[in-house]
């Protein structure tokens, strides 16, 4: 069973202590929330400084000693990856903006509505639970010596590896694969249901070699997967995610990303692009296309940057194919690339079965060109293909 979320709530309201454990009496009693409080913001920091278990603040700006508002700016100045959630009364807007300035990750309004409360609750402790997992591998792995050696693992093991992912699913059929290099890489590709209709799909390529690589790749898959399950559409949830990752990033480390959502009612499709390779589409009749490139830098490299989304539509059939440099990039004796237009070759003869015959099929041809030719990157694919629903 998970550890309970613990939550310390901030108001001097004396009736709200009461009213909160009544509120959350069955999460309480089954173990999922443990509850602390305090009356006022000097109080509450001094609790937060000695107690690294609280997961999310709940704060009210009005209060005695120390208000909310000075209390989130004392806040962001402790170590801490907790987040704050203000709670305050219709009206108090100016507020409210001044406390999401002060770091407030969401807010809701007096009377407290508990559905209302419980979601946002739940939605931050995700966030913080995944923003903790990311400082804990990069600090279990700052001091590894092995480099290589553990790097490679990190890599291997950390995308999804189990095919059919989702057996009892009929509207598709994916497949994923990544033939390391000898020199670690950071490639990842990564998917998720975001609710029944909706499939989530990630490829990506950290631009760095060996255990930074690792890292980083680690850090952007953790911080790409809980964000996208917050029902961040495309375009905005890389924007959150480059925002995250380039604060702080000393070593100006970036990562080529694409995210997509596939509607599996419509088909429709709707991607971000941060940097990386146009994807394939091959269609049901064997025809492949590549997408047109929309723009967006890679991600982690530029603070501020804002990355558009677009959609296209998979009809019934067919295959949508993500995939990094070490497909195109590849090289023969000669050096010469395997490619886009041989890409584009491989897709449209493939056996349009499955989508593991699509990546078997562009795999083999990328060995075939290379004839030997020691691989110099990570050959990484994710294939998708559309059955409707």
């Amino acid at each position: 069973m998970a550890d309970p979320i613990r939550l310390l709530v901030v108001d001097d309201e004396p009736d709200l202590e009461l009213l909160i454990t009544q509120g959350f009496r069955r999460a309480i009693r089954a173990g999922e929330m443990e509850f602390v409080f305090a009356s006022n913001g000097a109080e509450a920091l001094k609790m937060v400084e000695e107690d690294d278990s609280i997961d999310v603040v709940l704060t009210d700006i009005n209060m005695p000693v120390m208000d909310g508002l000075t209390f989130l700016l004392k806040l962001s100045e402790v170590e801490t990856v907790l987040k704050a959630v203000v709670v305050s009364a219709y009206g108090d807007l100016t507020n409210i903006r001044t406390a999401m300035n002060r770091g407030a990750f969401d807010f809701v309004m007096k009377p407290i509505d508990f559905e209302d409360l419980d979601t946002t609750v739940r939605k931050t402790i995700d966030l913080v639970r995944s923003l903790r997992q990311a400082a804990e591998v990069e600090q279990k792995f700052e001091s590894i010596k092995q480099e290589l050696e553990i790097a490679k693992h990190i890599q291997e093991s950390i995308v999804p590896a189990e095919f059919p992912a989702f057996p009892n699913r009929g509207e598709f059929d994916l497949f994923g694969s990544m033939v390391p290099a000898r020199e670690v890489g950071g490639d990842f590709y990564d998917f998720f249901l975001i609710d029944d209709n909706r499939l989530g799909l990630v490829i990506a390529d950290v631009a760095d070699k060996g255990v930074p690589a690792a890292l980083f790749m680690a850090v952007s898959r953790t911080l790409m997967r809980a964000t996208a399950l917050m029902d961040v559409p495309p375009g905005p949830c890389l924007t959150q995610v480059n925002d995250l990752l380039s604060r702080e990033n000393n070593n100006a480390m970036f990562v080529t990303l694409f995210y997509a959502v596939l509607d599996l009612t419509t088909g429709e499709v709707t991607y971000s692009d941060g940097g990386h390779n146009p994807p394939g589409i091959l269609r049901g009749d064997g025809t492949a296309e590549l997408l047109d490139k929309q723009g967006g830098v890679a991600v982690g490299w530029l603070q501020g940057a804002e990355y558009s989304q677009t959609t296209f539509r998979l009809e019934r059939g067919d295959t949508l194919f993500l995939y990094t440099d070490g497909v195109t990039e590849a090289k023969n004796p000669s050096h010469d690339l395997f490619g886009e237009p041989r890409l584009l070759a491989s897709l449209g003869e493939a056996d349009r079965d499955s989508a593991q015959s699509v990546v078997d099929r562009v795999i083999a041809d990328v060995h075939a060109h290379a004839a030997g030719e020691p691989q110099s990157d990570d050959i990484t694919i994710l294939a998708t293909r559309y059955l409707g629903s």
